[in-house]
């Protein structure tokens, strides 16, 4: 199962490497979409920093998700941000052989304070898909706000949407 988890989440993390590739820097910075006026880079970096802080507090068994570095050269940088996703590729692609048989205490914010929550690695990975997936779909609405067609099959799209309704951004 974790191999199939790490192999989704490298596809989609792939599917951003072609999006990067393909849109200009001042698109990848542009903010003048509302209502919340953010970036294309710093939702990619928003999804990153998810990564982020499960590799930071793995050997720890401690994952804080509001402990997010948001490092604003990602957000800026789209060769950054590539480059970024390469090396956390290969970090996700060493845990296929990693012992998961306990559980990890996650920390968030859900509104109303900090609580922790155990999480099993597979569960922690396969949460932080669908999240570079939700914000994959708002950079699919930001382009289309902008005017720019891109077609990457699946991108922003849960992997539960009937095919006939996925049109790419």
């Amino acid at each position: 199962m974790k191999e199939l988890v790490i192999s989704s989440i490298n596809h989609n993390l792939n599917n951003a490497i072609v999006l990067l590739r393909t849109i200009d820097v001042h698109t990848y910075q542009n903010t003048s979409v509302g209502p919340y006026y953010s970036s294309i880079g710093s939702h990619i970096r928003h999804a990153l920093d998810f990564f982020d802080c499960i590799i930071s507090g793995l050997d720890s068994n401690n994952i804080d998700l509001t402990a997010r570095k948001r490092d604003e050269t990602l957000s800026t940088n789209k060769e950054s941000a590539i480059n970024y996703i390469y090396e956390l590729q290969k970090t996700l692609l060493s845990y296929t052989g990693a012992n998961t048989d306990y559980l990890i205490h996650v920390t968030d914010n859900m509104g109303q304070g900090k609580v922790t929550v155990n999480y099993t690695l597979e569960s922690i990975l396969s949460h932080a898909n669908s999240h570079a997936i939700h914000h994959y779909a708002i950079i699919g609405y930001i382009l289309d706000h902008l005017g720019i067609e891109i077609k990457i099959p699946e991108f922003g799209y849960n992997p539960t949407t009937p095919i006939n309704k996925r049109e790419g951004i």
